[in-house]
């Protein structure tokens, strides 16, 4: 940091400060760097620089690092490879892909930013899918699941980003429809995030960029709109012991 060698710690700036934490580490030549959470007390726009900065300085280094954070995105950002823990308890251990797109458990779904749970049956293992039914009726279905035979209980979870929108119904009809009211349309910057509520009084969360199908559409708050998504981007998992529903 040119210009600023006869300063303290307290005298920088919290950016600097990590770059001080991170030589004075680094100058024992560890085996492996353990980094507790080190961007958490950052504003946005310089936790994005000193991720940049650390995954440089662990390319050049060629040593292991330890990243413990709770922000599900700076994981995917930083890692190589993701460890969940939950109350000490390792639940899933791969590839960022693999935890976003693929993960193990409820807890694991729920950690990683998916928001809508949605409790069902098993009635029949067709082909290559499933179909599962809801207490109230409505038919489900997703790629066919190894874990969860016919006649059991199941969580279908459904990514926010999976969801798509529209006042009409889609044609041809997709494998998943749900016929619901829009009950809340927050405006994110780059996306927007809807909150529809069916007529079983169950909510479900859709995100999408502004620049998606929805946005040409009116769809606000109050109006009344489809909810589907593709068989493939459903999520099952088995009933937790008892019988009852993963995420009960």
């Amino acid at each position: 940091m040119p210009g600023k060698e006869d300063r303290f710690p307290n005298q920088l700036s919290g950016g600097e400060k990590q770059r001080v934490a991170l030589a004075r580490a680094l100058v024992l030549e560890p085996a492996v760097l353990l980094l507790d959470e080190p961007l958490g007390a950052l504003d946005q726009k310089l936790r994005k620089q000193m991720q940049v900065e650390l995954k440089r300085l662990h390319e050049r280094l060629g040593i292991t690092f330890i990243f413990v954070t709770h922000d599900q995105e700076e994981a995917l950002v930083m890692s190589d490879r993701v460890a969940v823990l939950n109350r000490g308890r390792l639940e899933q251990v791969g590839t960022g892909e693999d935890i976003y797109e693929r993960p193990s458990t409820c807890w694991v779904a729920e950690f990683m930013g998916v928001e809508n749970f949605l409790d069902a049956t098993c009635v029949a293992r067709e082909g290559s899918a499933s179909r599962f039914e809801t207490p109230a009726g409505q038919t489900l279905w997703a790629d066919l699941s190894a874990e969860v035979a016919e006649g059991a209980h199941a969580t279908l979870a459904v990514r926010p980003e999976a969801l798509r929108l529209s006042v009409a119904p889609p044609q041809p009809k997709p494998a998943n429809l749900l016929m619901g009211e829009v009950v809340e349309a927050i405006y994110e910057g780059g996306t927007r995030r809807w909150v529809i509520q069916l007529s079983t009084g169950k909510h479900l969360v859709a995100r999408d960029s502004n620049s998606a199908a929805t946005a040409g559409e009116r769809i606000t708050r109050g109006s009344s709109v489809c909810v589907w998504w593709e068989q493939a981007r459903s999520l099952v998992y088995p009933a937790a012991a008892g019988g009852e529903p993963a995420n009960a």
